[in-house]
């Protein structure tokens, strides 16, 4: 039997309260005054999507939104961030036991008998009055490291792509955990009707194209309601799907069309209470909003030359990562509150000094030109922008080694990344490692503490943002998470 095909059983409070008149409902009163004092789950769905939870922020916030310019596949610290000029010396010589102290090893080098030391053959010089290590991979980001917050000593649990990124994204290693660009959206709302909260931009890097996939799920809402989802955008045809009407169909048609279903999803929501369908009736609601605001948004046509010149050549071609940096501009400039983008390709297992200079110009100018034109325009100071991945790699070479290639394996004891923006020191290094690069040895920093520091500079205490589910309050953090002070304003 489908219970829905009979809404006797499906009586509730609700139903009970609207079908049997005032007297009941007075009696209930007299017998719990929470009865009727409860807002119904569906209003409190629809109030959370427009403008976040009541009392956030907790506390004044430095950031009001988020571009987070996520390095799928893994950047290596050692060619690009950790300098460690004294393993020249010790070129193509086994690490040593003391180091890695028998730590797990992922199955593609767990079989090797040697794990010789590859030193990076790029190099490094100290820029900015801060003195931040730079390689010679990075010049665009080295004229902008005095407003950059590297952290050396970002370290996490999970050894492969898919746990690592998915912990990085939610908080949790396993598949189903709202993404933070969707808490985000759950708790604070959003700043623009006509624009989603959460917006996810993806391109693919020359260093390895044909790098670890990315999934849907590493920006779903989980068990979140669907209204904070991430809204991929796409760099051909509509940005998103179904934006444009159908030929044949003007808009006052499609207006009709909404406003025919809203009443009869209105219909369902006073029925049965499911707070998807409220969902369902702001989503048809901003994707009618969406179909001017977004079009506007993606034409860069107005934009100034000075522009494309800052973000580099590629910035005319859609879909590129330096293309998606000028448009997570135009998005904060508008508002939205999470914007994420992946890049692939950072996944150098073999031949990682060719591959890894081509990452390096995919990334490198419209990275550091999305932070000078964030801080021309008066934006950075309450723009939180973080650059990473979802681990580092090894010091020892995958493969085989010679003097002008090497490859590195997946490194999750240590690695860097950096932020900038709202709430950050800026021109400041966080932490040290060893003289491998393989431990930490100073002032680690978990993926949670990441993510409780984020909140933080969001005006959210990260052990207050939670969500009932299956019986349990669940957070972003789980119980875990400190936030790191030492890089705070």
């Amino acid at each position: 039997m489908n219970p829905s095909f009979d809404p006797r059983l499906l009586l509730n409070r609700r139903h009970f309260f609207g079908r049997v008149g005032l007297g009941a409902t007075a009696l209930a009163a007299l017998l719990n005054e929470e009865l009727v004092a409860a807002p119904a789950p569906a209003a409190t769905a629809a109030a959370t999507a427009a403008g976040g939870l009541p009392g956030l922020p907790h506390f004044k916030a430095k950031a009001k939104r988020v571009i987070y310019l996520f390095q799928s596949g893994a950047p290596s610290q050692l060619d690009l961030f950790d300098h460690k000029p004294q393993l020249a010396a010790r070129h193509g010589t086994d690490l040593p036991d003391s180091i890695r102290q028998g730590q797990r090893l992922t199955g593609m080098t767990a079989t090797q008998d040697h794990f010789p030391i590859a030193p990076t053959r790029f190099r490094f010089a100290q820029h900015g009055r801060g003195g931040a290590w730079l390689s010679e991979l990075l010049p665009h980001t080295a004229r902008v490291a005095d407003d950059l917050c590297f952290i050396k000593t970002m370290h996490t649990e999970a050894i492969n792509h898919d746990p690592a990124i998915t912990f990085f994204q939610t908080g949790a290693q396993l598949a189903g955990r709202p993404s933070i660009g969707s808490w985000l959206s759950y708790g604070l709302g959003s700043e623009n009707r006509d624009l989603p909260a959460f917006v996810a931009l993806l391109s693919n890097g020359t260093g390895n194209p044909a790098d670890q996939p990315l999934y849907d799920r590493l920006w779903s809402s989980g068990f979140l309601p669907t209204t904070h989802q991430g809204i991929k955008f796409r760099s051909a045809g509509d940005p998103v799907l179904f934006l444009s009407n159908p030929a044949g169909l003007d808009a006052t048609a499609r207006r009709r069309m909404l406003d025919d279903l809203a009443k009869l999803n209105g219909m369902q929501l006073a029925e049965y209470g499911d707070p998807e369908i409220a969902t369902r009736i702001a989503q048809y609601e901003l994707a009618y909003r969406m179909q001017t605001s977004v079009p506007t948004l993606t034409d860069v046509s107005r934009e100034p030359a000075s522009a494309f010149e800052l973000y580099g050549p590629e910035s005319h071609k859609p879909g590129t990562f330096a293309a998606n940096c000028l448009l997570a501009r135009r998005l904060a400039e508008r508002g939205v509150r999470f914007i994420q983008l992946f890049h692939r390709g950072w996944d150098q297992h073999t031949k990682l000094p060719a591959q890894i200079a081509g990452q390096c110009r995919d990334t490198d100018q419209p990275s550091a030109g999305l932070i000078e034109d964030l801080k021309q325009r008066g934006l950075l100071d309450d723009t939180l922008v973080v650059w990473g991945g979802e681990f580092g790699r090894t010091v020892y070479c995958q493969g085989r080694l010679t003097k002008e290639d090497y490859g590195r394996d997946h490194h999750p004891r240590c690695f860097t990344l950096w932020l900038a923006g709202g709430g950050i020191r800026p021109g400041i290094t966080f932490g040290e490692t060893d003289d491998y690069s393989y431990n930490v040895a100073s002032d680690p920093v978990h993926v949670h503490d990441l993510h409780a520091t984020m909140l933080h500079c969001l005006g959210i205490d990260h052990t207050r943002l939670t969500f009932k589910f299956q019986g349990r309050h669940h957070r972003l953090t789980d119980v875990h998470g400190e936030v790191v002070k030492g890089i705070l304003v």
